[in-house]
């Protein structure tokens, strides 16, 4: 039962931190052009209203657990499949996003599937929040020898700033990748920015 709270607490943390970054600063896009550019500020509000429903929907599968009912949590858990769209949704916000999926073999285990989406989404949710102003999110994601890689890694300033205890976003990444069997590893780049490199062990159980 404590396991089942922790997961749901991490899932409920992930949807809501990405989602309520992402509307932070397409709020902000929105108020920046209402004036002088009404329809770009018309799509920052048509983007917050998607990803509004969208964070409801996951947290309401999430919640469904605690009930005792799980059809909704299925239908709605997204995986690497879901990647084209998360980056877009992030990229509208203004940062510059680099994606590119290189596997070996489409079956790629569900549960693997949909950490490792989770594991991108919260990565680009730390650099929305703290990467600056220009910075670039480069994202790979590969399988190797047994083993799906991701790697999400930035040029902005985050890492020049001092560097606090580890919150629960990372802490929950790694709990994410240790319960399926994988690792993670998180900090400063070499050179400047920030990089999170994960693995995931592709022969788990679906």
């Amino acid at each position: 039962m404590t396991e089942e709270r922790l997961r749901i607490a991490r899932e409920l943390h992930d949807v809501l931190s990405h989602s309520l970054a992402t509307i932070s600063l397409q709020a902000g896009v929105g108020l920046h052009l209402v004036n002088d550019r009404p329809e770009q500020a018309r799509e920052a509000l048509h983007a917050i209203r998607q990803v509004s429903n969208d964070a409801l929907g996951q947290a309401r599968a999430a919640l469904s657990v605690v009930r005792g009912t799980g059809e909704e949590r299925s239908q709605a858990t997204p995986g690497l499949a879901d990647l084209d769209a998360l980056v877009m949704s992030v990229r509208a916000t203004g940062l510059a996003v680099d994606l590119a999926v290189d596997l070996e073999s489409p079956a790629i285990p569900d549960v693997i599937s949909a950490t490792a989406y989770r594991i991108v989404q919260e990565a680009l949710t730390n650099v929305m929040r703290h990467a600056g102003p220009g910075a670039l999110a480069r994202t790979r994601i590969g399988t190797v020898h047994g083993w799906l890689q991701i790697d999400v890694t930035d040029d902005g300033i985050g890492a020049a700033l001092p560097v606090p205890s580890p919150g629960h976003g990372l802490r929950g990444l790694s709990e994410r990748a240790g319960a399926v069997g994988g690792e993670l590893r998180a900090g400063p780049a070499p050179g400047g920015g920030f990089a999170l490199h994960a693995r995931l062990p592709l022969g788990v159980k679906q």
